[in-house]
């Protein structure tokens, strides 16, 4: 008997989270987290519940607007050296929305390996803003060339990142960011203070911060003062601002 070929695997986009708008105007694309080598499938439902909180809160702020959040599904759960196996899906994806609604902003919101993707990936013509939650980057090594920030240009970019991430190095976010906002200043950094990968002890400012950013670079809604100042303060104090206690109370 002839041996069957093995099927090729395609990313996907998750249903529209939540019920979607008449008229969608901007698209959200949830970049969850991954392995840096593996080639299994991911699991749909993991990868739905790490980005569902997210997803609920920037749809409750902008569902009115015409927002509309899908979830990317990857075809493997590793990035997979030069594969780059995430970005390409978060392309992909990119492409995918544009073929269903046409001329959007796309917004990249990716948390872990998911936030290296959407960083990736932003060089996208319809990607216009980078949310990279705990972003996933790899150690610095001299006989490697170092993570591309080129295509950060014109994007308008916020990274989060906790000072004790016990995954994920907090130090090699802040030397990207220091690196992209030489060539485009509308980067910006907050940092949790005491917090750890999962973002739990200020998960609701954490929620609220992605959503003040994210309206603001989709609908062009007035950003609070902490990320105007966040963006327009020089190196390295726009990329050290430290997330305050009770950020979503306060610029509700």
């Amino acid at each position: 008997m002839a041996q069957q070929a093995t099927p090729v695997r395609r990313a996907r986009l998750g249903r529209a989270l939540g019920p979607e708008p008449t008229a969608v105007s901007a698209v959200v694309l949830l970049l969850p987290g991954g392995d840096a080598v593996s080639h299994r499938k991911p699991s749909p439902m993991l990868a739905t519940a790490s980005m569902r909180g997210l997803g609920r809160r920037l749809l409750r702020a902008g569902r009115d607007e015409g927002l509309t959040a899908h979830v990317v599904h990857y075809r493997y759960r590793g990035w997979n050296g030069t594969d780059a196996v995430l970005a390409h899906d978060a392309l992909w994806a990119a492409d995918e929305v544009v073929r269903r609604y046409g001329d959007v902003p796309i917004c990249l919101a990716g948390l872990d390996m998911g936030g290296r993707a959407a960083l990736h990936a932003a060089g996208h013509e319809a990607v216009n803003s980078v949310l990279a939650i705990a972003p996933w980057l790899p150690e610095e090594d001299v006989a490697a060339s170092p993570e591309p920030v080129k295509q950060l240009v014109g994007r308008r970019v916020l990274i989060v990142h906790g000072t004790n991430d016990e995954r994920t190095d907090p130090e090699l976010s802040f030397r990207l960011a220091a690196r992209a906002k030489k060539s485009n200043r509308d980067v910006c950094r907050f940092e949790v203070h005491g917090d750890r990968h999962g973002l739990h002890q200020y998960r609701d400012e954490v929620l609220a911060l992605s959503s003040d950013f994210v309206m603001g670079v989709l609908f062009g809604k007035a950003l609070a003062r902490p990320v105007r100042d966040a963006l327009a303060a020089p190196p390295p104090l726009g990329l050290r601002m430290p997330l305050a206690s009770g950020f979503g109370r306060a610029y509700r």
